[in-house]
């Protein structure tokens, strides 16, 4: 079975300045940053399969189809002295079959997410994004 490294780039464009983000790596925080007033971007490499499985260690699983990247939040990303403790939930199981054809001739798939839920905290749980992915 044929493999190919893609790189998705999951961008927060608001995020909660001061506050602690890491992406989930296995079960620890990979490269955890502090935020400022600009959005924030990862970079995440994942292996695609021929027939479209992501595998990688940044990649988690949910039941047979749903395939997600965490990004952890204050303390879940070593962030002391904070009562912010939460994951956000990016799927990545339903990106287009197209844009999956992009990304295996080499372009980055971006989503753009946002930072805040509606108490101005930052988002958690299962975050979409409005505007959905796109090749660059």
């Amino acid at each position: 079975m044929t493999e190919t490294v893609i790189t998705l780039r999951l961008t927060i464009d608001d995020p909660v300045p001061g506050v602690r983000y890491g992406l989930q790596q296995d079960d620890a925080v990979f490269e955890p940053v502090t935020a400022t007033d600009a959005p924030l971007s990862f970079d995440v490499p994942v292996r695609l399969t021929d027939d479209g499985r992501f595998l990688g260690p940044f990649v988690r699983r949910e039941g047979p189809k749903r395939r997600f990247v965490y990004i952890r939040i204050g303390q879940s990303a070593g962030q002391h002295g904070t009562d912010l403790n939460r994951r956000a939930k990016i799927d990545i199981h339903d990106i287009p079959p197209a844009l999956l054809d992009q990304a295996r001739q080499g372009r980055t798939l971006e989503i753009r997410l946002p930072g805040r839920g509606k108490d101005g905290t930052p988002a958690c749980a299962t975050v979409r994004s409005l505007t959905g992915w796109t090749a660059h």
